[in-house]
């Protein structure tokens, strides 16, 4: 008798690990800001999570160096191919690039009760970013049935994918660096986000 494949698959989304703008708490002015040695560690321990818990067939990744150096560690170590995807990139802050993560608080227009609806000058507000990736995540949960497939993007990126699946943006979870968040979808509806504890 054939085997059932299961109609259940899983999104696994990780945080790339701590860069140089996380460690200086500045926004990122450039997509080519690196990890850290402790970023590099972070997807390292991602990775060895990521074997032990899930039988992922492949690994997807902003193309910003942050998290395609987190991706190409959980990829090798997994054993698994890697594609680059724009639209997995991280919230633009526009002007505030390369500013102090506390210069968003001197904007009147930023409300810490609604920081998803806050948008930096020139940037994207996480309304935004959720409008940009809703789509593309709808669409890479199909190709999860029966499967489990990394995605290994940002914390703003996640937290609007979360949303999206939530349909709330209050209780939607926020990543650490190299923390994972794990959904699931059975081609109908997605599970409730998890943050997985270490």
């Amino acid at each position: 008798m054939r085997r059932q494949q299961p109609s259940t698959g899983r999104l696994i989304l990780v945080r790339h690990g701590e860069s140089e703008g996380n460690r200086t708490r500045t926004f990122t002015d450039s997509p080519a800001v690196p990890l850290t040695d402790l970023g590099r560690e972070q997807a390292r321990r991602a990775a060895t999570r990521i074997a032990s818990d899930y039988r992922p067939v492949r690994v997807v990744a902003s193309p910003y160096t942050r998290a395609r150096q987190t991706a190409e560690i959980i990829a090798e170590l997994l054993q698994l191919p890697l594609q680059i995807d724009h639209v997995w990139r991280e919230q633009s802050l526009g002007r505030l690039a390369g500013a102090p993560y506390d210069r968003a608080l001197d904007d009147p227009s930023f409300d810490p009760d609604h920081r998803w609806a806050w948008q930096p000058p020139d940037g994207e507000s996480l309304i935004d970013v959720r409008n940009r990736v809703a789509p593309a995540f709808d669409r890479l949960a199909q190709t999860t049935i029966g499967s489990d497939i990394v995605l290994v993007s940002h914390a703003g990126v996640m937290q609007a994918v979360c949303a999206h699946v939530m349909g709330n943006w209050r209780t939607a979870p926020v990543s650490p660096n190299g923390g994972v968040i794990v959904i699931e979808y059975d081609s109908r509806r997605y599970s409730v986000p998890v943050l997985v504890e270490d």
